[in-house]
């Protein structure tokens, strides 16, 4: 069962790999978008005390490029930043762990970290709801693969080598 798992996670880490070379990196978003029941699929880049959106797809409202920038302290993907790992959140308001944490209207996340060239903390990964999500087991790990070829698409091709001195 978890080779076949792994198989179909490959097969799709793929085809999103083509995606985002031919269609960028919004298509790339859409893609992860129709895949979850989360409303919104974003890339997220920190910035101090702010979260900045790189990229939003609003599975709504086609037309959306681009979210808000919100405080730091006001997101989940800070959470993700601090503790370096993923976070999957399905009801924030049954989960003892995070309910009242973070001062957000989002209700269920789901969110990897996007680490830079050099390896460090970049942003994050993320799709989100103001509305209670069901799980989905295959979300996290494609997240997970994808957001170092997406952080590779926003900064190049020289984004994998490490910057010399």
């Amino acid at each position: 069962m978890q080779e076949v798992m792994e198989q179909a996670i490959e097969r799709e880490l793929t085809e999103f790999a083509a995606l985002v070379q031919q269609q960028g990196v919004h298509a790339a978003l859409a893609y992860l978008n129709h895949r979850t029941p989360h409303r919104y699929t974003g890339l997220f880049r920190f910035e101090g005390e702010v979260l900045r959106s790189e990229v939003l797809v609003d599975g709504n409202q086609p037309l959306v490029r681009r979210g808000e920038d919100v405080p730091m302290a006001a997101t989940f993907c800070s959470l993700v930043g601090r503790q370096q790992a993923p976070l999957e959140i399905i009801d924030v308001a049954t989960d003892p762990q995070y309910s009242g944490l973070v001062d957000t209207p989002v209700m269920s996340y789901c969110g990897v970290l996007i680490r830079d060239a050099q390896g460090q903390p970049y942003g994050t990964l993320c799709h989100y709801d103001l509305q209670r999500c069901q799980e989905r087991t295959t979300d996290q790990p494609l997240l997970e693969a994808a957001a170092a070829l997406l952080y590779q698409q926003l900064h190049g091709s020289n984004a994998s080598q490490p910057a010399t001195a």
